[in-house]
C-alpha cells in the first residue's frame, strides 16, 4: 500500500493526515517532502495524524525522528495524533517516545490542537 498524505488547517495548526505505510522508499520520502514543504511555507505547528498508518519500519521511525528534530530546530512544534496500538508498541520498543513528552502525543484531535503553544 502506498502512503498517502493530505493537509488541512485547524486553529493555526497544520494537520498532516497520513495513511498507508511509512517504510523505506516512497513512504518515508512522502513524509520527508511534506514536512519540508510545510516548513518552507512557514507552517511550523504540525500535527501528524497517524490513525491510518498500518506499519512503520526502521526507516520510517528515522524519518519521524528527523521530522521532529527539523521542525524543532526551525522553532516549530511537531505532535502525533491517533497512534494505533501496533504502531505505539513499535515506537515504545524502539524508545522513540524518549524524544517526545506526554504533551506531544494525543488520542483526540481537539486536545492535540489545543496542546500547541499560542
Amino acid at each position: 500500500m502506498t502512503m498517502r498524505a493530505s493537509t488541512r488547517r485547524v486553529d493555526g495548526v497544520t494537520i498532516l493526515d497520513l495513511s498507508g505505510r511509512i517504510i523505506l522508499g516512497e513512504g518515508s520520502l512522502v513524509l520527508h517532502n511534506q514536512i519540508r514543504d510545510l516548513l518552507a511555507k512557514s507552517e511550523n505547528k504540525i500535527l501528524l495524524n497517524l490513525g491510518e498508518i498500518t506499519y512503520i519500519d526502521s526507516s520510517g521511525i528515522g524519518e519521524l525522528v528527523s521530522a521532529f528534530t527539523t521542525v524543532r530546530s526551525q522553532g516549530g512544534e511537531l505532535k502525533l495524533l491517533n497512534i494505533s496500538k501496533k504502531v505505539h508498541d513499535l515506537l515504545q520498543i524502539t524508545k522513540f517516545f524518549t524524544i517526545f513528552d506526554a504533551n506531544d502525543v494525543k488520542d483526540d484531535e481537539a486536545s492535540a490542537v489545543k496542546a500547541f503553544t499560542k
